[in-house]
């Protein structure tokens, strides 16, 4: 089977809890924490590869995709800036466009 790439769109979710700063995925359930927001991103970013990449080592990718409605798409959306929650003051979400090699699209 030709394995292709492509790429997938996540929301990040950032906010501020005890005095630090929680990061969330919502699409995959990854989160971590960090004492900025730029810090918490970093280490979610990490979290989020590293999800990722066990999903594809244990041949589990496709599947839970699918499970959870995430759709590869082959071409790099747009994606707008980091959005301030309407009702929290310290509460933000970005878009991220991840991208995904060697992956059978499903």
């Amino acid at each position: 089977m030709k394995k292709e790439a492509g790429y997938i769109r996540l929301t990040y979710e950032f906010y501020k809890e005890d005095g630090k700063w929680v990061a969330i995925c919502q699409e995959l359930g990854t989160s971590t924490f960090g004492r900025s927001i730029s810090d918490a991103e970093h280490k979610l970013d990490e979290a989020v590869l590293l999800h990722l990449n066990t999903l594809e080592e244990i041949g589990e990718l496709v599947r839970f995709f699918k499970e959870h409605n995430i759709q590869l798409k082959r071409t790099k959306e747009q994606i707008g800036e980091v959005c301030v929650f309407p009702n929290r003051e310290d509460a933000y979400f970005k878009p991220r466009i991840q991208p995904i090699g060697e992956l059978i699209p499903a």
